[in-house]
């Protein structure tokens, strides 16, 4: 398989575009590499910034709503005093159930000015998930959407709020204007605050970097969510490395996202971005293909939060002459696959691809600096990539009990070296964030964050995302990548979406490849074998797929990530009547389809793999 270099040459024949934007890139570097924890930098300041700055240039656009930085300022002053009101003090969280609204950020921008954490919940959590999500945090209020009061009514008996008037409704309406009605039991949040002063709070003991700012939670596809707390600091380098070093965001710039602001994509990456430049950010309750591009003209946009999925959704649409009919030449997200990355910028006419590479608890990110095409660019984080044992996240220590790097080009466990600078700010539950860190690494009394993920370094110091660890298998002696055959099917022109994992078939020695696939909307019927002739062609034989599902739709996170705990325990089984599942039967020129025969004779072992 073909593996992306970056080289000397490719640095340089972007230099220009980083020189250009040089001034931008110094005040970056100053908000991203700010270290005094107690200074008073914080999300709530640098809204107030853009209020003074560009006080009646739009902050926020929303369906058919504007809002310029000193309403938006107002009204999250409102909030701040109001929280106040109720005894809320520095250090206590509240918890926000919102969908994506306006109201969401100025709850969690009112609340930051007042050194309160918002913990952000999943809006699609339900039962059991978000019981367990609100209590992890102990919160002293909640804020619940119209929109999802259901939700939270059939968890409200399990949940412990900890204030008297805990339980803040904001109504589905523009709420500054409108303030419905709500339900029994509940204070309605945006009546209140619309009493509140208007003017920037003054407190004797104020937030400063180094404090909580948000909580965010992990997706849960492998088990209940944790809470990792997020401080102002993370919404700094957001501003300073993503805003300013990448992106250059001005006043005239408008973001588009629709991406869940309960992800730190869209809250610190996106909307901090927006921040940097006095820029618009322009929401979307959530995210559709058929309306996104006009939307993106609508609102003027610029540039757009992306995830890779995402991209792929856009780029299996119909081609339309309307394609370039817009002003947007700047994206900032992740996950886009080598596969798609070309051919998305060149259909849409994309200049800037700021691919980066964090995770909401972690202590070290990338970034595409240089706007090198397949790479999350490069960090100046301390880190390593170590050698792994395969399938699992765990690091192979050597004879005296330490790790051992890889060689250039081969992917390796990423780790990231714990320092002052380079905090670790962990869970809620102690015991996840010791199962995080590795000790003793390289020498005595050392510490690394391990970021469970496989990287690969193609150059100047860049790296190419390779595969979250765990996903990759070993088969027939052989380790296969999962990303790699993904990227492998998507290059087929046969299907629209792929998600490659391992399977275990008893009497076997370790997993067999599975792949769940959507065919092309629109094509010919599809052909099966059409595939494995393209797969024997293109992989090794150990890295073709034994099982195919196909399927109509693949069910995913509200952060667009695919749900493969599910897909791995249905296996091969035939128990979803509109699935098709196909296997690779030894000895066989091709896939036969499976019926609960044959499932019933490999699970009993009589075909021997």
């Amino acid at each position: 398989m073909t593996q992306d270099t970056v080289s000397a040459r490719d640095i340089a024949r972007h230099l220009p575009g980083v020189l250009k934007r040089f001034p931008a890139i110094a005040r970056g570097f100053y908000y991203y590499s700010v270290k005094n924890e107690r200074k008073q930098l914080t999300l709530g300041t640098l809204v107030e910034r853009n209020a003074r700055k560009y006080g009646d240039r739009n902050a926020i656009l929303y369906e058919d709503r504007s809002l310029s930085h000193g309403e938006f300022n107002a009204w999250a002053n409102r909030i701040a005093h109001y929280l106040q009101a109720q005894g809320l003090k520095k250090g206590e969280t509240i918890a926000v159930f919102l969908e994506n609204r306006p109201e969401l950020l100025a709850v969690v921008a009112g609340a930051a000015k007042v050194g309160v954490a918002c913990a952000m919940l999943n809006t699609s959590q339900r039962g059991r998930v978000l019981e367990h999500s609100i209590n992890l945090v102990e919160p002293a209020m909640m804020v619940i959407g119209e929109e999802l009061v259901e939700a939270f009514e059939a968890v409200r008996g399990q949940v412990s709020l900890r204030h008297e008037r805990s339980l803040l409704f904001m109504p589905d309406v523009n709420t500054l204007n409108v303030f419905g009605e709500a339900p029994q039991g509940y204070i309605n949040m945006a009546e209140q605050v619309s009493a509140y002063n208007s003017g920037n709070p003054t407190l004797s003991d104020p937030p400063t970097l180094g404090d909580t700012a948000i909580f965010l939670f992990t997706s849960g596809t492998t088990g209940l969510p944790k809470a990792a707390p997020g401080s102002h600091r993370k919404f700094l380098k957001a501003y300073g490395g993503f805003g300013l070093m990448s992106l250059n965001m001005t006043p005239d710039d408008v973001l588009y996202c629709t991406l869940p602001f309960y992800h730190g994509t869209a809250l610190l990456v996106c909307w901090g971005s927006a921040l940097a430049g006095g820029s618009a950010i322009a929401m979307r309750r959530r995210f559709s293909a058929s309306a996104f591009w006009d939307d993106v003209r609508r609102f003027n946009a610029t540039t757009f939060g992306y995830v890779g999925e995402l991209c792929r959704y856009l780029l299996n649409q119909p081609p339309s002459p309307q394609d370039t009919n817009h002003n947007l030449t700047k994206m900032i997200g992740n996950g886009l696959r080598p596969s798609i990355w070309k051919p998305f910028k060149e259909r849409f006419g994309i200049e800037t691809v700021a691919e980066l590479y964090a995770s909401s608890e972690g202590n070290i990110g990338f970034s595409n600096f240089f706007n090198v095409d397949n790479t999350v660019g490069f960090s100046t984080a301390p880190y390593k990539l170590v050698k792994f044992h395969d399938g699992t996240r765990n690091p192979i220590r050597n004879g005296r009990g330490r790790m051992e790097e890889v060689a250039k080009g081969e992917p390796g466990l990423l780790i990231g070296e714990i320092t002052k600078k380079w905090s670790f700010e962990g869970y809620t539950q102690k015991e996840a964030t010791e199962n995080s860190i590795l000790r003793d690494a390289f020498k005595a009394g050392d510490q690394w964050f391990n970021t469970g993920d496989a990287l690969r370094e193609i150059g100047c110091g860049h790296l190419q995302f390779v595969d979250r660890m765990g996903d990759t298998f070993r088969w027939k002696g052989e380790n296969v990548s999962t990303t790699e055959v993904e990227n492998m099917i998507d290059g087929s022109g046969l299907v629209d979406e792929a998600i490659c994992y391992g399977v275990e078939i008893p009497g076997t020695n370790g997993k067999a490849g599975m792949v769940t696939l959507v065919p092309q909307e629109g094509s010919e019927p599809f052909d099966i074998n059409q595939l494995f002739r393209y797969l024997t062609d293109n992989l090794p034989p150990y890295a073709v797929p034994v099982f195919i599902r196909v399927t109509r739709a693949l069910e995913k996170t509200g952060t667009f990530k695919y749900k493969k705990t599910d897909l791995k325990k249905a296996g091969y089984r035939l128990e979803k009547a509109d699935d098709q599942v196909f296997a690779w039967l030894p000895g066989s020129s091709g896939y036969t389809p499976l019926d609960a025969e044959t499932v019933r004779q490999i699970d009993a072992g009589s075909i021997s793999f």
